[in-house]
């Protein structure tokens, strides 16, 4: 059974840094994605990065590309999001989620519950 779990949220001054990990433990079959998603009040959830396991490769939103870093460490099984230089319009719950394709939500099978991360102005 594979389970999702993040930490690291929480609240920060814009211009600031804020680390997101995320836990995937079990067995996922073949080459997949783990991704960071988010979804602010109000909005619609969001792909926000993305690391492709056994092709190493990162996917990025726009809007975040230059800002935040997604990196794997593959002797914990933990993905993580560095995010700098934050804005107010980055608050929102950050979700992880495991074996899928790209930015989209609805391709990914295993998912966690999600960590809020808050920047205020």
């Amino acid at each position: 059974q594979v389970h999702v779990v993040e930490s690291g949220g929480g609240s920060v001054q814009a211009g600031g840094s804020l680390t997101l990990s995320c836990v995937v433990s079990g067995y996922i079959y073949g080459n997949y994605y783990i991704g960071w998603f988010r979804q602010g009040k109000g909005n619609e959830r969001e792909g926000v990065a993305a690391f492709k396991r056994g092709g190493e490769s990162t996917l990025y939103a726009d809007s975040v590309k230059g800002r935040f870093t997604v990196s794997h460490d593959n002797a914990v099984n933990t993905l993580y999001l560095l995010m700098t230089r934050l804005k107010p319009e980055d608050t929102a719950r950050y979700y992880c989620a495991a074996g899928g394709y790209g930015l989209d939500w609805s391709e990914y099978k295993y998912r966690g519950q999600g960590t809020q991360v808050t920047v205020s102005s």
